[in-house]
């Protein structure tokens, strides 16, 4: 199991805590430090199965002065997120060819 991680992030903390309750190894991948590549991100968005633009953070502030109101393409939108990890949301835990958003962290157990 891999979770996307910002520690900073609350609820990327209480899901981060729940698979390490159910005593589940996990690989924690900071990613505002190791962003994801472009084809990392097309991959997990296949496993989560939505468009690029369903995983935005649109309430960040790079997203309100750079893309907000644009109507960008799927390669696009993904080349922002690899560029500006900020606009990434969090956290997304993958296992094998599942994926779901910790939003709420309860989504997890999905994957147990």
């Amino acid at each position: 199991m891999k979770i996307y991680h910002n520690p900073r992030c609350r609820k990327s903390r209480e899901t981060l805590q729940i698979i390490q309750d159910a005593g589940i190894e996990v690989e924690i991948v900071k990613y505002l430090e190791d962003a994801p590549t472009e084809a990392e991100l097309k991959d997990v968005l296949r496993k989560l199965g939505i468009p690029a633009d369903k995983l935005l953070r649109k309430g960040e502030a790079i997203f309100k002065e750079n893309y907000k109101g644009k109507n960008l393409s799927e390669d696009e939108w993904i080349k922002a997120m690899v560029e500006n990890p900020k606009l990434i949301e969090r956290p997304i835990v993958v296992k094998g060819d599942e994926a779901v958003l910790g939003r709420p962290p309860q989504n997890v157990e999905e994957l147990f």
